[in-house]
């Protein structure tokens, strides 16, 4: 039985360049739908299964950021690169807020894309194929399951994002000690790069946000070295 292709979206008005780019990967095994504007891609997302998302942010009728935010709302944990010729701090910085796992500038070289899919991909396989035993953690007043990724306080549970339940089953693993940056980083995010740093911040004001109910909790920042998920007893 012949293996399936991982599935790309490829939103980019640019016509040479997108079927450049949907020819290059082709070639190597993946199979791309091509759009060329936000509303045609967001109905292609809502209407077929991808494992991941490429996506130029200057497009006519939606752009990449709004186009990102539909996405997410379906899906919020599915690969999402933006490539763009916007290379302002505040594009890169409002790319990575929404979720990006990469923000890629144009001109770029079309093999290291090729590297950084092939990682993301490998990557979000092992997480999601990764049998592992039931782990359960008490974190003050909340139970927290790692395997079901659910967070659960006063009777209501809360279900976590794959990244979200990665970056707090490793701070209990590291209850009350440091979490290193780095090592977080490198295993959830492959790499420790300025603006998978500031992902991984947005991350941890959410986790913050689930455990607000419990005053004995806190996730301090060491700042520089890493995070530290103090549970008073």
């Amino acid at each position: 039985m012949e293996e399936r292709k991982p599935k790309i979206l490829l939103a980019e008005d640019d016509t040479n360049l997108g079927m450049v780019l949907k020819n290059y990967l082709e070639l190597n095994d993946y199979d791309v739908e091509l759009c060329r504007d936000g509303i045609l891609a967001l109905a292609a997302f809502r209407r077929e299964k991808f494992d991941i998302c490429l996506l130029d942010i200057m497009m006519p009728n939606m752009d990449g950021f709004k186009l990102a935010e539909e996405i997410r709302d379906v899906d919020p944990d599915i690969p999402l690169f933006f490539l763009s010729a916007k290379t302002m701090k505040e594009d890169i910085i409002q790319g990575y807020k929404l979720g990006a796992d990469d923000y890629i500038s144009k001109p770029f070289d079309s093999e290291l894309l090729l590297l950084k899919i092939k990682a993301i991909l490998k990557r979000n396989q092992e997480l999601n194929s990764k049998e592992e035993e039931i782990h359960e953690f008490v974190i003050g007043s909340y139970t927290f399951n790692s395997r079901l990724r659910t967070l659960t306080h006063n009777g209501e549970t809360h279900t976590l994002s794959p990244k979200e339940n990665e970056l707090l089953h490793m701070l209990c693993e590291h209850k009350n000690d440091l979490l290193p940056r780095e090592l977080a980083l490198k295993k959830i995010w492959g790499s420790d790069t300025y603006f998978n740093g500031r992902s991984m911040d947005v991350y941890i004001a959410k986790l913050r946000k689930y455990l607000k109910e419990d005053p004995n909790i806190e996730i301090v920042n060491i700042h520089g070295n890493g995070f530290r998920l103090v549970v008073k007893e």
